[in-house]
């Protein structure tokens, strides 16, 4: 048996996959227990079945945050330890031949003209970010679960979870195969280009988009007749089964 691992949760929706969580838990198949569950978006039904188990909850409304900033950002909202230039430096989300809008979705362009919305993102998520880390570091974590939280996370974040290097303490789960279809709609891409697996995988949080090092993957077939309700449903079938595996063996791996 490993320690049992303190455990973070951050959802924006329904919450099925932090439900199977809390049920291994529950269980005791998984040597872990979830101290908290936050949320970016208010009164979505995750954070009721949080609160039934007795898990601690709150929300950063980060839409609310995001249209604040689109009135201005001062020098003064941003967290006296946000350092752009560095950030800039760090990101993988944005290359030379993309950029990124507000809502933070990629679409064409030079960097150039993508350079003054990469920094909008990069200042307004930090804001956000920022009112997160103070919530999720009041408490002793071991791991952070992204239990459906459909937010990228910047660098701002994402070095102050991961303090030791080489050292990942952010999980997250996709619907899909990665490498193949990172991004939003996972199920939706593997099944409009005609694969006849599709899957889910859980890996860590890096600087890239769905790039971080892989955990665990489950895959499933894709029949002639399957439709992409058949597929999403599946999909979600495996990811009830492998995250709570993979928040195991991360448990185990530093027991």
């Amino acid at each position: 048996m490993a320690k049992t691992i303190h455990v973070g949760t951050l959802i924006s929706g329904g919450g099925t996959n932090l439900q199977a969580i809390i049920d291994a838990c529950t269980a005791g198949s998984i040597d872990a227990r979830i101290l908290f569950t936050g949320s970016d978006t208010p009164k979505v039904k995750g954070l009721e079945r949080a609160e039934r188990s007795g898990i601690d909850t709150f929300v950063v409304d980060y839409a609310k945050i995001i249209r604040s900033c689109k009135q201005g950002i001062e020098d003064s909202d941003l967290p006296p330890d946000f350092d752009l230039a560095k950030i800039l430096e760090k990101q993988q989300l944005v290359t030379p031949d993309t950029s990124t809008d507000t809502s933070g979705s990629a679409s064409g362009g030079s960097l150039s003209g993508a350079s003054m919305d990469l920094t909008f993102f990069l200042k307004s998520r930090a804001i956000a970010e920022k009112i997160l880390l103070d919530q999720i570091l009041a408490y002793d974590i071991d791991l952070l679960v992204l239990a459906g939280f459909m937010r990228v996370l910047t660098p701002y974040f994402i070095d102050r979870i991961n303090t030791i290097s080489g050292q990942y303490k952010v999980m997250n789960i996709h619907p899909a195969l990665l490498p193949s279809f990172p991004g939003t709609d996972g199920y939706g891409d593997t099944f409009r280009y005609g694969c006849k697996v599709g899957g889910c995988t859980v890996h860590f949080v890096d600087y890239g988009e769905d790039t971080g090092p892989i955990i665990g993957q489950r895959s499933f077939d894709i029949e002639e007749n399957d439709t992409l309700e058949d597929v999403k449903r599946k999909g979600l079938e495996r990811e009830w089964e492998l995250y709570p595996a993979c928040i195991q063996k991360f448990a185990e791996s530093i027991g």
